[in-house]
């Protein structure tokens, strides 16, 4: 047991002595001076009894203390309901009422808050923000609904009826947060809703909460897109992997005008000969611990299927996870043996990965068995560029931020300098989703080693 769960039994235990001992006191009382006064005539089950009342009596005491701390409504340090409660509250509502709603309000700088000002201040604001938020959607609405700490800086809100009510609600309250502090603390704010449309199950109306809020924080418009179903989504995608239904399709990349190897594209298919393209499946083959067999189906369908020369190359994005697995390594070794394909793992990874030695050493293994590495996103999130500093790679290709003729024209410094740096250290950059000739023009100016886009050549199936 934990320590901390050792502690909380303790304290338990001595709060429930201290209030039990009075109880204890006054009914052993009772029973003493019962026994003075009628000690003659008393007969043996009031001394029976008397046992068991006692006993009785100190074990319901115990019971009811400890089951009262199993029962938390409110969190202590925000004042709004506790996740637990806020869940089985609403998976409540959505049961009794046909037309729910779902706000998430988020403090996008909390962490920030907590480094800069402190723990304490930190949980200062996330009371004054649930106070904040509490009293404006009351003063726009005429009835009580629940607020709840879900995690973090995260705060989800129960209103009756569908979204379309609460639009713009939402967004006049995120217009009115942009100026929200609480004293000289700056407190960044973001908000999705969603509604009971588009799931009864609340998980998936959480998680669909967060999607939301991922695509908003971009736009100052609250983004009420409709979606698939997420029961119907799950059991599209496992009805995919299961079968194998997958179409590969491939893109040449350029360098001058020789073709130096294909990126692959990949999407699965659905009933009715739809297509479902993996911004809208990868979350739920993580979420379901598909991500290790779908990047093996996918590397053996390109291996077993693409009608290939001696040496193409073909590119495929994968798992960072996938990559430091074993049995990754392994299958992928096994499917290569004998195969005239080449293989480039492009990787994309939000989060650092700290145990940067043990990822060197994998990659070594791989160009060991001739597979080439990219690295994505460059320019966008912090890790490629970490990951180009301390990685031995073959490739780093540039964030599709900076394939626009207006943006490549702003940041050409930027790109100037990744360039020189991942030429210093050996390794080629790469450039996609290049559409028009002026944007061509431009990037080859920038001395980019490969180009690919529409503009160079179109898509093919393999």
């Amino acid at each position: 047991m934990l320590l901390p769960q050792t502690k909380e039994r303790e304290y338990r235990f001595k709060l429930a002595l201290r209030m039990g001992l009075p109880i204890f006191a006054l009914l052993l009382a009772l029973i003493i001076h019962t026994f003075i006064d009628n000690s003659k005539t008393l007969q043996l089950s009031f001394y029976l009894e008397s046992l068991l009342a006692l006993v009785f009596s100190i074990y319901f005491i115990f019971y009811l203390i400890y089951s009262g701390f199993e029962v938390k409504i409110t969190d202590d340090v925000s004042k709004t309901f506790t996740r637990e409660y806020l869940y089985k509250y609403l998976k409540d509502e959505l049961k009794k009422k046909e037309k729910y709603t779902f706000l998430l309000i988020s403090i996008d700088n909390l962490q920030d808050i907590n480094s800069l000002y402190g723990l304490k201040n930190g949980d200062k604001v996330l009371e004054k923000v649930a106070i904040w938020v509490g009293s404006y959607l009351q003063s726009q609405t005429e009835y009580k609904f629940p607020l709840g700490h879900l995690k973090g800086g995260d705060f989800i809100i129960g209103l009756e009826g569908f979204k379309e009510e609460y639009v713009t609600m939402l967004e006049l309250m995120c217009l009115k947060a942009n100026e929200f502090k609480v004293a000289e603390i700056e407190v960044k704010l973001s908000a999705a809703i969603s509604d009971s449309n588009y799931s009864k199950d609340l998980d998936y109306i959480i998680e669909n909460l967060y999607e939301i809020q991922e695509e908003n924080r971009n736009s100052k418009v609250v983004s009420t897109k409709e979606n698939f179903s997420p029961n119907e989504l799950e059991s599209a995608v496992i009805n995919a992997i299961s079968k194998r239904h997958i179409s590969v399709m491939t893109q040449d990349v350029f360098s001058g005008n020789k073709v130096v190897f294909k990126e692959c594209f990949i999407k699965i298919k659905i009933k009715n000969n739809k297509m479902l393209y993996p911004k809208s499946y990868m979350k739920i083959i993580n979420k379901l611990g598909l991500g290790l067999e779908y990047d093996l189906m996918v590397l053996e369908d390109i291996i077993l299927n693409a009608n290939v020369k001696d040496g193409e190359i073909y590119a495929i994005n994968v798992s960072p996870t996938s990559l430091r697995n074993e049995i990754f390594l392994s299958t992928t070794k096994d499917l290569l043996k004998d195969s005239k394909i080449k293989i480039m793992f492009i990787l994309s990874e939000a989060e650092y990965y700290s145990h940067i030695s043990r990822y060197k050493n994998i990659l070594e293994k791989f160009k060991c068995s001739d597979i080439l590495i990219a690295i994505d996103r460059l320019g966008s999130i912090h890790t490629s560029f970490l990951y180009l500093r301390e990685l031995s790679v073959d490739f780093v290709r540039f964030d599709s931020y900076y394939s626009h003729k207006e943006r490549l024209k702003e940041n050409s410094a930027i790109i100037k300098g990744f360039n020189l740096m991942a030429h210093e250290k050996g390794i080629k950059t790469w450039m996609k989703n290049i559409e028009n000739i002026q944007t061509l023009k431009i990037i080859q100016e920038l001395e980019i080693d490969c180009l690919q886009g529409k503009e160079l050549s179109s898509l093919l199936s393999i």
